[in-house]
């Protein structure tokens, strides 16, 4: 049963349940459901009325964000984003105020447009971590910025292999940090201590001096 076929092979499920067959829902890797088939399948059966019961497994989202060392009491999980860099800026664009951790899955060959379209979108100073091959013999988690994996993953070929975790810090409420902002930072920070940078963007934008002097000490340790 895949994505494709999983509508029709729902209905001979239902037809050997009500025939009082048992059956096992497991993925290839992974939990059921989570970025993966099993939804109509589970609907269907429960709309039968017949018993799903859960078999706790391996999840790597959880298992991502148990290592990540991001907050863990809110988070968001996005599953994959859209392929197509327009749609997957529209996304993110809705997520940009969004408080709670963001979870995604990224395959390791979008990993690095992925990372930039984050940049882009939510700028280069928000927290983050990749998680790939997690539980596997090479299992490797990156952390840092956003800007600073972008420039991890560019220059570590193994970045791209296999299946990552994607794991960004929530918006912190307390400024809208966006890339005019940081790349206003950025310039006066070629001339000026991080202190007078946030004092001058507080002045040029609604932002909170106190907010942008943490986004200017986040800027010049990148």
């Amino acid at each position: 049963m895949h994505e494709h076929n999983e509508a029709s092979r729902a209905g001979e499920v239902i037809e050997g349940l009500r025939a009082g067959q048992n059956y096992a829902l497991i993925s290839d890797a992974g939990t059921p459901l989570i970025s993966d088939p099993g939804y109509r399948l589970v609907n269907a059966a429960v709309g039968a009325e017949f018993r799903v019961s859960p078999i706790p497994g391996p999840c790597a989202a959880v298992a991502a964000l148990s290592v990540a060392g991001l907050p863990t009491d809110r988070f968001c999980f996005l599953g994959f984003l859209p392929a197509r860099k327009a749609a997957r800026r529209k996304r993110l664009e809705d997520l940009a105020t969004e408080t709670g951790t963001l979870v995604f899955y990224e395959t390791g060959r979008r990993l690095d447009s992925m990372l930039q379209d984050c940049v882009a979108v939510l700028g280069s100073c928000r927290s983050a971590s990749v998680a790939r091959e997690l539980t596997k013999v090479f299992e490797t988690v990156y952390r840092g910025t956003l800007g600073g994996l972008v420039k991890t993953v560019s220059e570590d070929p193994d970045a791209t292999r296999g299946e990552c975790v994607v794991i960004v810090e929530g918006n912190a409420g307390d400024t809208d940090a966006g890339p005019e902002i940081e790349k206003a930072l950025g310039i006066l920070l070629e001339e000026l201590p991080a202190s007078a940078a946030a004092r001058t963007v507080a002045r040029l934008y609604p932002v909170d001096r106190r907010a942008a002097y943490a986004l200017a000490l986040k800027l010049s340790r990148d």
